[in-house]
């Protein structure tokens, strides 16, 4: 019975709950775990992380290596964390240059 629970109750949680732990989704997005992400990773993968809009890869590869290593994804994640509500629901370009 409570195997059931469970499993009803992982079933009623949203996906992108999954992957709420930002850095716990670095594994995710770095699917062949060579610990950094690829464009090619980033492009075939940005889905799963369920953000409206996603950083673009341009923005988060800083060192312009062709690879987001953990720490810029961290620093990913504060810029899209950072990201206004109001910007989020605009469709139009006027929010910051920042973001």
């Amino acid at each position: 019975m409570r195997k059931v629970l469970i499993a009803a109750v992982a079933a009623l949680i949203p996906a992108s709950a999954a992957l709420a732990d930002w850095a716990g989704s670095f594994a995710e997005i770095d699917t062949d775990g060579n610990g950094r992400i690829s464009r090619k990773e980033w492009d075939a993968n940005q889905h799963k992380l369920k953000l409206d809009p996603a950083p673009t890869f341009t923005a988060m590869d800083v060192d312009v290596n062709n690879g987001v290593d953990e720490e810029e994804w961290a620093k990913a994640e504060k810029m899209a964390k950072a990201f206004p509500v109001s910007c989020k629901a605009s469709g139009e370009s006027w929010c910051p240059k920042g973001y």
